[in-house]
């Protein structure tokens, strides 16, 4: 199956290798984006959006990304930063005053931007469906009591960073995470990306298939261990985004729907200096920021060894041996999203897919094609 769009002649590896993915079924539909100091390498899109493959994945479908979402959360805290509305490393309590209840008082903002301030999840009873209500949701958060010592080790945020981000960046704007996203980021650069969908957009959204289920026994952990209190705290369910409740949702650690194309633009404002066409968003000190180091060690939820900077992920060999260990921030999403920065490069990337891959961070498939894409600029 040959893909559609555009890939200079050193892609073409990578151009093979996704078309072989999409013609064995190994991908449903996906799309990949090379942007190298803002000129476009790679454009490429290809398979079907729908399980039924009865509509064709285009130039213009979006999918739900996952935790891709938690970058563009992350931007937009950097974008507060960079405007001097927000001290990374002052007290989450300082805009959300709340938040310092039981104990949290010492949660920095950079702890939260680095999945560091010891709440990862909701205290039980809580179900999907809790999620969907900003107001409330977030507002048990704030009563919740940390997990673990804030700032002393790293445990996976995986479903609730973005509603902690998010209400950071309304006490301080004024506005929702999604109208943030909207007006700050996605409206001046003139990218395809939003928090959650609206109902114009349903009929170009990829159909999202599950994967596998987790390989993870959680039997085998003690209970009230972060991990377990953070995959149960709500269970996750990837049908869920296929729904229309999860897509009004303002989700900022899970809901973000757009396509690579539009990813690999946004995130460029990091790996060019913080200015994409006259607009510009960071400055080099706000983006030196992202490669502080917050933790390295094994992750108390996820269970694997990560280094997190601020916002971002930074290289670890040990569980991304396909990321060289340079200046790179990066993050993905559950089932394989992916989108990758060199600043020292001016080289971004993205890759994004609606049939899920097992694991929560990156896949085989999105390892095959970072692997092509570092060989072709090398």
């Amino acid at each position: 199956m040959t893909p559609h769009g555009t890939a200079d002649p050193r892609f073409d590896r990578l151009r093979d290798l996704f078309a072989a993915n999409l013609e064995s079924g190994e991908e449903l539909g996906a799309a990949i984006a090379v942007d190298l100091d803002g000129k476009t390498l790679v454009d490429l899109w290809g398979g079907h959006a729908d399980v039924a493959r009865t509509r064709e994945w285009d130039r213009d479908t979006i999918v739900n990304v996952w935790s891709t979402t938690k970058e563009i959360s992350a931007l937009a805290v950097l974008v507060l930063v960079e405007r001097g509305l927000v001290d990374l490393d002052a007290p989450v309590a300082t805009y959300w005053p709340e938040f310092a209840r039981n104990g949290k008082e010492g949660v920095l903002v950079r702890h939260v931007m680095s999945h560091t301030s010891g709440v990862s999840g909701w205290e039980q009873p809580f179900v999907l469906e809790d999620m969907f209500d900003r107001e409330a949701s977030t507002a048990r958060l704030a009563e919740q009591a940390p997990w673990w010592e804030p700032g002393t080790a790293s445990g996976y945020h995986a479903q609730n960073q973005g509603h902690l981000l998010g209400e950071i960046v309304r006490r301080v704007s004024g506005r929702t995470l999604t109208q943030f996203v909207a007006e700050e980021i996605a409206g001046p650069l003139g990218v395809d990306l939003q928090i959650g969908a609206t109902e114009q957009d349903d009929d170009r959204i990829a159909e999202i298939v599950p994967p596998p289920p987790l390989d993870i026994d959680l039997s085998a952990v003690a209970m009230d261990s972060p991990m377990v209190k953070t995959f149960t705290g709500p269970v996750a369910d990837a049908n869920a985004a296929n729904t229309i409740p999860w897509r009004r949702a303002e989700l900022g650690a899970l809901n973000g729907h757009t396509n690579a194309r539009a990813l690999a633009r946004a995130f460029s404002v990091v790996s060019r200096g913080g200015e994409v066409d006259g607009v510009r968003l960071l400055s080099k000190g706000t983006i030196d920021q992202i490669f502080r180091e917050q933790s390295h060690g094994v992750d108390l939820v996820l269970g694997v060894p990560l280094r997190f900077g601020i916002g971002f992920a930074l290289p670890e060999l040990e569980t991304l041996p396909y990321l060289p260990d340079e200046r790179i921030c990066f993050w993905g999403g559950w089932g394989g999203s992916m989108t990758v920065m060199l600043p020292d490069r001016g080289l971004t990337f993205s890759y994004v897919m609606n049939k899920m891959a097992p694991g929560i961070i990156g896949s085989e498939r999105s390892a095959g094609y970072i692997t092509e894409i570092l060989a072709a600029v090398r």
